[in-house]
């Protein structure tokens, strides 16, 4: 079983920077920002008025209206990706066992939308209160692994994973084992997020976790830069298809990537704020590239986590430079959430595919908007600031973390 081998096969993006995976990557890329006013809702009294939205969404472009009504807009995205990635892996078109195929969703926090306004209605609704019968089922965070195994009769293991911003590595990671160890041959995978709303802004504002940059948005996002004021809340899905690689060349599959190794590690710090020596940011990597059978050596970029905090981006750097020693200085870094802004949730789906389309394209995409680098953070790393840069990649990792001390690694290797 040790010896069964992961790839990707199929993806699906909806992101505040592109509505499909080519957009996605051209406008990271380009280093396009995905920050504007908040259109969701009226933002006026609150801090941030900005947000990093998904443009142009109208979920009845790809749903029946009925069927979109019953769903929160989180559990839609996951649905447009998902039939995405389905398509762009020709899965469906082919001949394949649906009880060894699964889904495994990430969400970290779910129908957040649909419970704002559940529980406005109860509130207001007199003596005689009233919920929606889909209330349960559309706030629920497992609730997008259901519908799509609904949909294309996937009767495998499915679940969602739940670990805060790395919800969707989790659920990625969790796929990928399921399969390595021989229990399936096929994944639907990914997280999907969509909390700007009241709720959300208002929360993270709560916490002071979020940029109040309001007279320049699309700069707000500014991982590593000395004025850096909290992270840009974000939404969106990613989906990937991914499978046992000899059940891929089988079908005569385009293959995207290998899943080399993974790492999954905790903090054990704080709630809320990282380990400040990036701890459990170096055990992740470390697992992960021991999980391959690699040497540090071999990593030649990382899509970090960098979120555009004062604590998290200068801990995760430290972990780096910890693990890799003088080979860091060597390896290109950067934070796609400077484009993207942080899709909680749904972060390590958008970023796993950003991390394998480099890894295709020979690109290693750019951390925008840094116009000051923090001192406390060593200039001799490569962080590709503010342009992209050619290079050759044929191993790289991504990390996601979050709240509770959460951390998740994913090496992805060209084959």
């Amino acid at each position: 079983m040790k010896n069964r081998r992961v790839v990707v096969t199929g993806m699906g993006a909806l992101t505040p920077i592109g509505n499909s995976i080519n957009e996605f990557w051209q406008n990271l890329v380009d280093g396009k920002s995905g920050a504007d006013k908040i259109t969701l809702f009226d933002a006026a009294k609150f801090k941030t008025k900005f947000a990093c939205e998904v443009k142009g969404f109208q979920a009845e472009d790809y749903l029946d209206r009925k069927e979109a009504r019953r769903l929160d807009r989180f559990c839609q995205l996951a649905l447009v990706v998902a039939d995405q990635a389905l398509t762009d892996s020709k899965l469906l078109s082919s001949s394949f066992n649906k009880e060894r195929t699964g889904v495994i969703w990430g969400s970290g926090i779910g129908g957040l939308t649909t419970m704002l306004q559940e529980t406005k209605s109860f509130i207001n609704s007199g003596e005689s209160p009233r919920l929606n019968p889909f209330f349960i089922p559309k706030i629920i965070s497992d609730i997008p692994a259901g519908h799509i195994s609904i949909k294309y009769g996937l009767k495998g293991p499915n679940y969602s994973a739940v670990s805060a911003c790395a919800s969707a590595s989790n659920a990625i990671i969790n796929a990928f084992n399921y399969i390595k160890l021989g229990f399936s041959d096929a994944f639907v995978t990914g997280g999907s997020e969509a909390c700007v709303n009241e709720l959300g802004i208002g929360g993270f504002n709560a916490m002071m976790a979020l940029s109040t940059r309001n007279d320049d948005p699309k700069t707000a996002s500014r991982p590593f830069d000395l004025d850096r004021d909290g992270f840009v809340l974000g939404e969106g899905a990613g989906a990937l298809v991914i499978e046992e690689l000899e059940h891929a060349k089988k079908r005569g599959a385009k293959i995207y990537a290998e899943i080399a190794g993974v790492g999954l590690s905790a903090d054990a710090h704080h709630i809320t704020a990282p380990h400040p020596e990036g701890e459990g940011a170096r055990k992740v990597m470390r697992d992960a590239v021991n999980y391959a059978g690699a040497d540090l050596s071999e990593i030649d970029y990382i899509n970090v986590h960098g979120t555009s905090t004062p604590l998290g981006d200068v801990a995760e750097l430290k972990a780096i430079e910890s693990l890799f020693g003088k080979h860091s200085q060597k390896i290109n870094i950067s934070s796609t959430k400077s484009m993207t802004g942080h899709l909680l949730g749904a972060a390590g789906a958008i970023e796993s595919i950003a991390t394998i389309l480099s890894i295709k394209n020979s690109i290693v995409t750019p951390t925008i908007n840094n116009f000051n680098l923090d001192p406390a953070i060593n200039n001799n790393l490569q962080l590709t600031l503010n342009v992209a840069q050619e290079r050759d990649i044929k191993t790289a990792l991504c990390n996601t973390f979050g709240f509770g001390g959460h951390n998740a690694s994913i090496m992805f290797s060209k084959i």
